[in-house]
């Protein structure tokens, strides 16, 4: 690489520190401006604002705790429904796997969520209460409907009191249909289509494997008859405030149902829409258990571990410029720039930080400072067969460059198993490491690189001793 070219990604790579600081932390910027703009009557933009986001152990956030109806669920089955339920309200409320809630199964029927940084208890409740419950209902039996039409008939008219002292009384207020296997946790996804003749709104809903043979079996044995869809428990067709089901005129393979009905495109849009969110497989209330955490760790605590971990940082700059001299001193100012960049990255995603993710993000400077010892470490072998700097530079970076790629790749093949497979916590930690990973690479392989040819061609290059 000539010189111009090093320059040129030098400066490059300062301007993309410096931005990646003021992103970091605007303050002193955004003072300055105010000032300037204040004395010399300016409008000098600020730098935006952002904070990071601190997960529940480390500001705090609001604690539900539901309890779901697994009365229609078989009793080897509850487990892979609670299982799917937790899946469900995850992907809604994780998007990417960065907002770090926790979600975590009680016992056999409750499902525990914590959602850091949110505020208002009402508004998480709202957030998680929208996933709908589609179900399919089937007609009963002629028999069961004349039943329930005669009891109508024979207590028409009469006050509540007097209904009750008429037998089997209930029976007068049941349904005609009766709720099928078929539901919500069976569906792949929702569309939006529209008649070809009459060009009305109707909803295509697409079956998983497994819901489009109940969908089949479902449609065969009522042929002649009609099926009730319902969407948290009132029928999904509003057609005069009334119930409108669909009438099977044969078996439908394939898993796909077509809903019609609806007239407004709106309506119609918001149920896609709905759906397409994640239908529960079971029915979810109103918590049994509300509250709002506070950190565990607090104000204190995050201020000692920011302590601590600059500590350490100056501990390890300290370390490289006392064993390695020069090297040391510019892979310093690389290690700067890399943390600046990591910690941007992590404010703009943005990517919740936990105690475990903060883990991660120790545990990646380490690796930077790694690839950095193992490319010195090449260089003084070089330089000791008596090749000049730039030399020994380049073929310092060239050596090292296979270790520190099977190094970081080992690293990075787990991470991204504890990513994908890990829970909450885990995934913070696995998140941040990558990240972390990738940019160590850039560090060491490019940054510090730069630093080092910049300085090597210069006339500190021909002073052997500051670099062995």
């Amino acid at each position: 690489m000539s010189n111009k070219k090093t320059s040129f990604y030098l400066i490059l790579v300062i301007i993309l520190a410096a931005v990646a600081g003021l992103f970091c932390y605007p303050n002193p910027y955004n003072n300055l401006v105010d000032s300037i703009n204040s004395k010399y009557n300016l409008n000098i933009w600020h730098f935006p604002q952002t904070d990071f986001k601190l997960g529940l152990d480390l500001k705090g956030g609001v604690h539900l705790e539901y309890e779901a109806d697994l009365s229609q669920i078989e009793e080897g089955e509850r487990d892979n429904v609670m299982e799917g339920l937790r899946d469900v309200i995850e992907r809604r409320i994780n998007i990417y796997g960065v907002a770090e809630p926790i979600i975590q199964i009680y016992g056999s029927d409750r499902l525990g969520v914590d959602l850091p940084g949110v505020e208002s208890i009402d508004s998480a409740i709202e957030w998680i209460g929208t996933t709908p419950l589609l179900e399919f209902a089937e007609e009963k039996s002629e028999e069961d409907i004349k039943k329930i039409d005669e009891k109508r008939q024979e207590i028409a008219g009469m006050t509540l009191e007097e209904m009750q002292e008429v037998e089997d009384w209930q029976i007068a207020f049941q349904s005609y249909y009766n709720v099928t296997e078929l539901t919500g946790r069976y569906l792949e996804k929702a569309s939006l289509a529209f008649n070809e003749t009459t060009y009305a709104p109707v909803i295509e809903l697409q079956f998983n494997s497994e819901g489009t043979k109940l969908f089949e079996e479902i449609t065969e044995r009522n042929i002649g008859k009609t099926l009730a869809i319902y969407l948290d428990g009132q029928s999904i067709i509003d057609v005069g405030g009334g119930i409108y089901a669909p009438k099977v005129e044969e078996k439908i393979p394939g898993g796909k149902a077509i809903i019609s009905g609806q007239t407004d495109i709106d309506t119609a849009k918001l149920i896609v829409q709905r759906l397409n969110q994640g239908s529960l497989p079971v029915p979810l209330g109103e918590p049994i258990v509300q509250k709002k955490v506070g950190p565990t760790l607090g104000a204190i605590s995050l201020n000692n571990a920011v302590l601590a971990s600059l500590y350490g940082l100056i501990a390890v700059i300290v370390f490289l410029i006392i064993f390695y001299k020069l090297p040391g001193l510019l892979a310093s100012f690389a290690l700067i720039i890399y943390c600046l960049i990591l910690l941007a990255l992590i404010k703009l995603i943005p990517v919740t930080l936990t105690l475990a993710g903060i883990g991660g993000i120790i545990l990646s400077i380490g690796m930077a400072v790694d690839a950095n010892i193992l490319i010195f470490s090449r260089m003084r072998e070089e330089i000791l067969k008596n090749k000049d700097i730039p030399t020994s530079l380049e073929e310092g970076f060239s050596r090292a460059w296979t270790s520190i790629r099977d190094g970081n790749f080992t690293t990075l093949i787990v991470a991204l198993i504890l990513y994908f497979l890990g829970t909450s916590f885990i995934k913070a930690f696995a998140f941040t490491l990558i990240l972390g990973i990738l940019i160590s690479i850039f560090s060491a392989m490019v940054i510090s690189k730069l630093f080092l040819l910049f300085i090597g061609r210069s006339r500190l290059g021909k002073i052997k001793w500051l670099w062995s």
